[in-house]
């Protein structure tokens, strides 16, 4: 019977971790869990709530809000992958905007919005066989996955990719505007006090600033593979 594993992607914004994570996943036939996708979700149910905004963030009324939000992820056999679902709503599309890119790292660093989710998380992936990515998978919801990548590349080519992907779902924007958002969320990530966005001492490093995703995606499956037929 082949050894089932926890592989826990994290990584700076925009490095394709949940493209790669989809395909580890397939490959495997593993559950994928986007972790920034719920994180996302309880952005937009702040924005839906005027909650948040460039000025305001109202945190304490968020958290008196915090049990009324139902997080789910239902899989679209059409697409081949799970979609969020907020309160029984499929926001997988409301989530991906720029609107809700520019907040959901200030909603992330709320330490009683990470502790929920983080539950959660940890609830999902008790019977491993699970791919998940996020920001603090192989630091705190997983510590002790076998399989933990750190993925990262140069802001300016992260801000590319997302400017581009942006521009093919038809979203008005502009790189600068996206570059702006890429660097000010690594700065959140990175700085804020509850579980920070760092590499786990443990984890493997890909820069993919000049990788393929298949290149990407076939150099992290020969580390899937040694684990699961390693004595």
């Amino acid at each position: 019977m082949t050894k089932k594993i926890t592989i826990a992607i994290d990584g700076f914004s925009s490095t394709g971790k949940s493209t790669l994570a989809k395909q580890l996943a397939k490959q495997l036939g593993y559950v994928y869990v986007d972790t920034g996708a719920m994180y996302r979700a309880v952005a937009l149910f702040a924005m839906q709530n005027n909650l948040i905004s460039v000025d305001s963030f109202d945190k304490v009324k968020l958290l008196t809000k915090l049990k009324n939000i139902v997080l789910e992820f239902k899989f679209n056999t059409e697409l081949g992958f799970a979609e969020m679902y907020l309160n029984g709503e499929n926001v997988e599309k409301a989530i991906r905007t720029i609107e809700v890119s520019g907040f959901v790292s200030k909603v992330a660093e709320v330490s009683e919005v990470r502790a929920k989710l983080v539950e959660q998380q940890q609830e999902m992936g008790k019977n491993k066989a699970i791919v998940m990515d996020g920001r603090d998978i192989g630091t705190v919801v997983f510590p002790d996955a076998e399989l933990k990548i750190f993925m990262t590349a140069s802001a300016a080519t992260r801000a590319q990719r997302r400017y581009d992907e942006l521009l093919q779902k038809g979203d008005s924007v502009t790189y600068e505007e996206v570059l702006k958002n890429v660097e000010e969320r690594d700065y959140i990530d990175t700085h804020r006090d509850d579980s920070p966005l760092v590499m786990a001492e443990d984890a493997v490093e890909i820069d993919n600033s000049h990788l393929s995703r298949e290149e990407q995606f076939e150099a992290v499956l020969d580390l899937v593979n040694a684990i699961i037929n390693e004595n």
